[in-house]
């Protein structure tokens, strides 16, 4: 596979021996051949960034643990305080803001999180967490809080440089352009590498340009599984394309469902509370009987309390482990009575909207702890390590009237019209569900086409 580009027949060398048999992929080896190496040149940049981004992100789980282990743990007690309690002392340390939500201590030895929203000083997207000692009661401090996975503020920078470089939302396009293009580049990095020779597929006893390739085909082939996977879960958050699967998957009836807010109960609907009235999230029964609830239907740690949005809702108390097994129910709880209203179970989702779940907690490294952290760290490395090879194959291709020599045109030229009839049809459609692909890509063949055809006239008047 090649991530940067790369060529294999056209090196200034001796003829290498046909690939193989002549058949179907005959005619389509060249241009994908040019497109695998243009789309290297022009998007290895972005996916570098998005490899090194991703390589601290996946690290910054333990990091985290490291640098705010005085925020997040504590020495383990006699018995735990009531909620209630432990929040009234959060409250007291810190009057400001409103109570959104209430992560009760989920082990014995971590902290209660209370969390804060409308904090002078904190982005509006964030909340403020504080830390609470479940046994004594000790406010342990405060720290920004991002994402449903609790993320610090190590975590959340790296977290936002590597989603959009920290440029807000025209930031994004970035990584949904890396995304949108790692598959199409391993995939033909694949194809091109399955369709040579065998014998010139191996890396021990070659040298120069031909072991750079050996390295860069092998490395790629066994990491092209984890890419195509991260290529299609980092889509399917993304601005465009992910707006596409998610009107996809709502017109499948696959959309994640959200347990009803309403203090009256009813169907599972697509709100949730968000958010309290600026006191101490005491509503009613009060925040022990509403735990207390949730637990007799089985809700086990770790949960996220909500208090009500207005007088007309709900509690809703959710489970928010995301790692394996992923813990997701929720029910909403009627303050005045604390009576269970809805209930909503992980197991009763869709199918879809599980896979997403699962996905994007395997991509940011959640669902599998460590050993998906290190799988994760180890496929950024691939990549970083397949861009480099993939530029260094450009150079010794050797230079022509600037930094390496390009592919040839005329490829798409090669492709018979039943071929190439079906191709751009298909690239319509990527247009529309991935615009940061189809468009590009388009785009690049229509260039492409009018290079060669200005080139073809060339040649002819100065043959006549």
């Amino acid at each position: 596979m090649s991530i940067a580009p790369s060529t294999t027949d056209q090196a200034p060398r001796p003829a290498e021996p046909a690939p193989g048999p002549r058949g179907p992929w005959a005619p389509l080896r060249p241009l994908v051949l040019r497109l695998h190496f243009y789309a290297g040149l022009l998007v290895a940049p972005f996916l570098l960034v998005a490899a090194l981004t991703g390589f601290l992100y996946a690290g910054a789980f333990q990091a985290e643990k490291l640098v705010y282990a005085h925020e997040t743990t504590v020495p383990v007690g006699d018995a735990k305080l009531p909620v209630s309690e432990q929040v009234a002392a959060a409250r007291k340390a810190h009057p400001e803001g409103t109570v959104t939500a209430v992560r009760p201590s989920p082990r014995a030895d971590a902290s209660t999180r209370v969390l804060l929203s409308g904090v002078e000083g904190v982005d509006a997207t964030h909340s403020l967490a504080v830390f609470v000692d479940p046994y004594t009661g000790e406010v342990r401090g405060a720290l920004d809080q991002y994402g449903s996975t609790g993320a610090l503020p190590l975590r959340t920078w790296i977290d936002e440089f590597h989603r959009d470089l920290r440029l807000g939302e025209n930031g994004r396009l970035y990584s949904e352009l890396a995304a949108s293009w790692l598959w199409v580049i391993a995939g033909g990095g694949v194809a091109l590498w399955f369709s040579r020779r065998r014998a010139l597929r191996k890396v021990r006893g070659t040298g120069g340009r031909r072991r750079t390739l050996g390295l860069h085909g092998t490395v790629g082939v066994w990491a092209a599984a984890g890419f195509f996977f991260l290529s299609a879960t980092g889509l399917t958050w993304s601005q465009y394309a992910g707006a596409h699967i998610d009107e996809l998957r709502t017109s499948l009836g696959q959309s994640t469902p959200a347990v009803s807010s309403a203090a009256g109960g009813g169907e599972h609907a697509g709100h949730d509370a968000a958010g309290g009235d600026g006191g101490d999230g005491e509503h009613g029964v009060g925040l022990d009987r509403i735990l207390a609830a949730a637990r007799t239907e089985g809700l086990g740690d770790p949960v996220e309390i909500v208090p009500p949005a207005d007088a007309g809702s709900a509690y809703v108390v959710r489970q928010v482990q995301r790692s394996w097994p992923t813990k997701q129910d929720a029910v909403a709880v009627d303050p005045a009575s604390g009576e269970v209203t809805d209930v909503l179970r992980f197991d009763d989702f869709p199918v879809l909207a599980k896979l997403t779940r699962w996905g994007i907690d395997l991509h940011t490294g959640v669902l599998f702890g460590l050993a998906n952290q290190i799988a994760l760290m180890g496929l950024a490395l691939a990549l970083i390590l397949l861009i480099v090879w993939g530029y260094r194959m450009w150079w010794q291709r050797g230079r022509g009237s600037a930094f390496g020599r390009p592919i040839p045109r005329g490829a798409w030229a090669q492709v018979p019209p039943y071929v190439m009839v079906p191709l751009m049809a298909a690239i319509a459609v990527l247009g529309y569900f991935l615009p940061l692909l189809g468009i590009p890509l388009a785009v690049f063949l229509a260039v492409d086409v009018v290079l060669g055809e200005l080139a073809h006239r060339r040649g002819r008047r100065t043959s006549v």
